[in-house]
């Protein structure tokens, strides 16, 4: 195997390696909209093609909602499985694009050139830096490092309600010795990351009752409970004045940081005044006495996500409302069992109620936080792996959000996941005018490649 022959292949075929983005970029394979349905039987077509067209045997398997792409290659050494979707978020506001969404092109920009167009960087861009660096090994070696499943989805911008279903009834098939994940990006744009921990999430919906119709203020005003009240005092007592969550039992079994990981994330000289700028804040909300990428990667939150009630019009009416309603979310991180924390928010919201109101409760998610195990020694070889590819060296990073693939392949596949990606913080992935840059999408493959070998070698 001949490392730098596959990476000077990789640049000389970058022209024909984009020309086969933009080709994918063109189906609009919205997977939330039931009108792009064919669309995203398209997309896993023209995917089963590419592959088929570099000797993996690759077929579209369909479901009760769009179809996932499978493909295998055998090979000697370990068993990698390669995850991405290629379906793709609606784009309205259509008419904040400044080109149509799927007509990708590539445009030159301040930054450098980028390519435009929805999926760009979410997924398909990501996607095709995998395959493209298994194109070049292929074309220079004749065969791929090792063995290696394909696995491409197109539901993850809807829920991806299939994709549990599916990976139970070919956990056998799908089952390797460690996954790979393209659907994350570059910690501040520039500096090359494997994603360790993903937060869990519990979601929840309450309704708060009192009198059983709207009530006039001034005949009831004073004497009647209002429910927008005791919602909002229910609401305030989630945070103390340190910003830590009030919920009994709720940083029960939380890990510290190790002092490794601390001087780690210490040392990635995260800009968090810039960070909240770039929103028009200056001062962390968090927990008092933590450094900010621990609240954001490593520590749970409770946040109001929505609260209504009464009338909200234009105008004015002057009532109190027989109900009042909240939406909240949690992030949770390991050592949190989300069926436990929902079970104790509910009850303290219900030690909380006054005389005359009543709660009922709508149960959305519920899904534990991931941690990866980077004692592997395939974590150590892709980080050296990436910090040879590019001019910061590579960083285990945590992630605020929840990426519930990464703990599904943990909880049905027993297996680790590795998380790389090579987005930038200014993709607008989900929004109008998303573009990829093509040095995250050059840089990326040629990663792929290095991690491949770094991964296959041994």
């Amino acid at each position: 195997m001949s490392l730098d022959a596959v990476l000077a292949r990789i640049d000389d075929q970058l022209p024909a390696a984009t020309d086969r983005l933009l080709e994918l970029l063109r189906i609009p394979s919205i997977s939330t909209d039931p009108a792009y349905a064919d669309q995203c039987s398209d997309a896993a077509d023209w995917l089963v093609a590419d592959l088929n067209s570099l000797g993996i045997k690759a077929e579209k398997r369909e479901t009760p909602g769009h179809p996932m792409v499978v493909g295998h290659v055998d090979g000697d050494g370990p068993h990698l499985l390669f995850y991405g979707h290629y379906d793709v978020q609606p784009v309205d506001p259509l008419n904040l694009w400044e080109n149509d969404p799927f007509d990708p092109r590539v445009e030159d920009t301040p930054n450098g050139p980028v390519i435009r167009g929805r999926g760009s960087s979410d997924d398909k861009g990501q996607l095709m830096t995998f395959v493209e660096a298994c194109r070049a090994w292929r074309e220079i070696n004749g065969t791929l490092p090792c063995k290696i499943t394909f696995f491409f989805e197109g539901e993850e911008e809807s829920g991806s309600p299939s994709l549990v279903p599916f990976m139970q009834q070919n956990a056998d098939e799908l089952r390797a010795d460690i996954a790979l994940i393209c659907d994350t990006g570059l910690f501040q744009s520039k500096t090359p990351a494997i994603v360790t921990m993903l937060r869990g999430m519990v979601t929840e919906e309450l309704t708060i009752t009192g009198p059983r119709v709207d009530l006039h203020s001034g005949f009831f005003g004073g004497l009647a409970m209002n429910p927008i009240r005791a919602l909002s005092g229910i609401l305030a007592d989630l945070h103390d004045e340190t910003g830590k969550v009030t919920i009994p039992g709720f940083y029960d079994n939380i890990p510290d940081l190790t002092d490794q990981v601390r001087d780690q994330w210490e040392g990635l000289d995260f800009d968090w005044q810039g960070f909240l700028g770039s929103v028009g804040l200056s001062e962390p909300a968090g927990e008092k006495g933590r450094m900010p990428l621990e609240m954001i990667w490593s520590r749970p939150t409770a946040e109001v996500n929505g609260i209504w009630g009464g009338y909200t019009g234009d105008g004015f009416k002057t009532v109190l409302p027989a109900q009042a309603h909240a939406k909240i979310s949690f992030r949770l991180v390991q050592g949190q069992d989300p069926l436990a924390i929902r079970k104790a928010f509910q009850t303290f919201v219900r030690d909380r109620l006054p005389t005359d109101c009543t709660v009922e409760f709508k149960e959305y998610g519920a899904s534990a936080a991931s941690v990866m195990e980077t004692a592997d020694p395939a974590f150590e070889a892709a980080r050296q792996a990436l910090s040879d590819e590019w001019p910061d060296e590579a960083a285990y990073v945590g992630c605020g959000g929840s990426i519930p693939i990464a703990g599904h392949f943990q909880s049905i596949l027993g297996m680790n996941a590795m998380l790389i990606g090579f987005g930038k913080d200014d993709d607008a992935i989900h929004s109008p005018n998303e573009k990829y840059d093509m040095e995250s999408f050059h840089k990326g493959t040629r990663s792929w490649a290095r991690i491949l070998d770094a991964l296959c070698k041994g």
